[in-house]
This record gives C-alpha cells, sequence and structure tokens, in this order.
C-alpha cells in the first residue's frame, strides 16, 4: 500500500519546525522554503536532517527539486519508496 504524499507533508513539516526552530503552525505545505527563510545552505541542512531522520540516502541532486514543503515531501516519498512520479535508482 503506498502513503499519501499529504502523510510524508505533514512529516517534513515536523523535520523543517525541528530543524530551523519554526512553529510548525507558520509551515503552511505551500510554502516556499525560501518564504520560511530557507536558503541553499538550508536546503543541504533539511536534507542531512531527512536523511538522519528515515535513514535514507537522498542524492544531492535532488535538492534543486526542494523549492517547498510539497516537493520535499515528493523526494522524501521516492526515497522511501512510498510513491513520487520517478523511480529511484
Amino acid at each position: 500500500m503506498v502513503a499519501p504524499v499529504g502523510d510524508h507533508r505533514a512529516e517534513v513539516t515536523k523535520v523543517v519546525s525541528d530543524t530551523f526552530r519554526l512553529d510548525p503552525a507558520l509551515v503552511e505545505p505551500d510554502a516556499t522554503l525560501e518564504e520560511l527563510g530557507i536558503d541553499s545552505k538550508g536546503r543541504i541542512r533539511l536534507l542531512a536532517a531527512l536523511e538522519v531522520y528515515y535513514g535514507v540516502t537522498i542524492d544531492l541532486e535532488q535538492l534543486d527539486r526542494f523549492t517547498d514543503v510539497g516537493s520535499v515531501a515528493d523526494v522524501l516519498a521516492e526515497a522511501l519508496g512510498t510513491g513520487g512520479s520517478e523511480e529511484r535508482r
């Protein structure tokens, strides 16, 4: 059974909130990372936090896709093998 991406959005919201010390209520699912104050170095920090939290490896090339919480959730779903439009190799 494939977990809905919505499940990962809530989890990504928690990781973003914890990593960057943001109020979870302020982390909207469609908010861009830039709007949340997360720059390119912050995206690398987020990728590392997701890898540690979930015990997965996410290719650095995926950072270009880290534009908002939803896109991060899509990348995470692919890394976990629970969905997404592209299959991980």
